[in-house]
């Protein structure tokens, strides 16, 4: 039995992503030509293959001074519309520009992007790289966290029939991402280039269907996964029962509060048949 199990989509290459890409990174800094941004929640967690990315600005939490019922209900979701967040694989390819990372998005929070989400990646430590982008102009820090190297799992969801429904749970060292999209199509009516809050707008009695989307992330200690922070804002601060059993080489399941599964192993490089 192999140690890592990796499941791929059809248009991925499967290739690993360098040791050094992986693990959980906290971005502290982005600069576009009119934004400086040091104090949205972003993380990016990164296993062998596959991705996860959760960005909440400031803004999509209400003021601390508001009451939560005061606010009107399309300003709300309009709030909640400005997160960001996908799933999917990661490919690493030295170019000419320099070695440029890919982010291939399978499921994502917002509307589909019209070009790549590439960036050109310099490490300026072991811990600290540098991207700067190639089809827009930004420049972002990131720095990886402590304890969030050493193990990597990737669990995918299955429907009743056993196909897979785009779930997906992630671990890296003590962090755990959990994503399910939404349920809901876009309207017909979308077009090119349109945010989520550009359709919560347009289609106000769909909104809080199309923000059920969750993407969570927190640490994994002692069987128990504590949210800090989620796309779905009441779920945050909740402390879940949680152990990832591995059961086959292709099969897991999950123990707890968490989610009666199945689970299809995309990667599992982990010496223990537990975490």
């Amino acid at each position: 039995m192999s140690a890592i199990q990796i499941g791929l989509s059809p248009d991925s290459d499967g290739s690993a992503v360098p040791e050094r890409y992986r693990g959980v990174w906290a971005r502290t800094l982005l600069e576009t030509p009119g934004q400086r941004d040091e104090r949205s929640f972003v993380r990016w967690l990164q296993a062998r293959v596959w991705h996860a990315d959760l960005r909440i600005p400031l803004t999509a939490r209400p003021d601390a001074t508001q009451q939560p019922c005061a606010e009107p209900d399309l300003q709300q979701t309009i709030r909640l519309a400005s997160q960001q967040g996908f799933c999917g694989v990661t490919q690493v390819r030295q170019q000419a520009e320099g070695e440029v990372c890919t982010w291939q998005r399978l499921s994502d929070f917002q509307p589909a992007r019209q070009d790549a989400d590439a960036g050109v990646m310099v490490f300026e430590t072991p811990d600290r790289v540098i991207e700067t982008g190639i089809h827009a102009p930004y420049l972002e820090i990131w720095e990886r966290l402590p304890d969030s190297t050493g193990r990597y799992i990737v669990l995918a969801g299955m429907d009743g029939s056993g196909k897979d429904n785009q779930e997906r749970v992630l671990v890296a060292g003590r962090y755990l991402m959990h994503v399910r999209p939404r349920c809901l199509s876009w309207p017909h009516d979308r077009e090119a280039g349109q945010s989520l809050a550009d359709l919560v707008a347009r289609h106000p009695e769909i909104a809080w269907e199309m923000l059920d989307f969750e993407i969570s992330f927190g640490t994994l200690n002692a069987g128990r996964w504590t949210i800090e922070h989620s796309t779905l804002p009441e779920l945050e601060g909740r402390s879940l029962s949680c152990v990832l059993q591995r059961e086959l080489e292709s099969r897991a399941h999950i123990m707890g509060d968490f989610s009666c599964g199945p689970w299809r192993i995309m990667e599992w490089n982990c010496t223990a048949p537990s975490a």
